[in-house]
């Protein structure tokens, strides 16, 4: 099987509204998140994250695609990992649970780990 086509799977948990905003994309369309990870990834690698989110015992299963990659010895001591962008298939639940989360934060100037 060729490695490019195969889906890969990551499991990554968010303890804290910090970190989840420093992570959460809302500029790219459908959301994304930003993910710490030092494992080799591509842009447009398909990815299924299985994200926790704070104290919710809930995990929310997400097919996305690799859009952003911050690769290790990167400009300005970013953090490695990638940005995983969401796809249509949850038809948006993923976004809406993460803003209302993140209420009252999305309008603030902090930085975060992307943009």
């Amino acid at each position: 099987m060729d490695t490019a086509s195969r889906t890969r799977i990551l499991n990554f948990a968010f303890t804290d509204k910090a970190s989840l905003y420093a992570a959460y994309m809302p500029f790219i369309k459908n959301g994304g998140i930003f993910i710490a990870n030092s494992r080799r990834y591509e842009l447009g690698d398909d990815i299924f994250l299985v994200l926790k989110l704070l104290d919710d015992p809930d995990s929310l299963p997400i097919a996305g695609k690799v859009v952003w990659v911050t690769p290790p010895g990167a400009e300005g001591g970013r953090v490695v990992g990638i940005g995983i962008q969401f796809g249509t298939q949850d038809k948006g639940a993923a976004r809406r649970k993460i803003e209302t989360l993140l209420a009252g934060m999305l309008a603030s100037d902090r930085p975060t780990l992307t943009m």
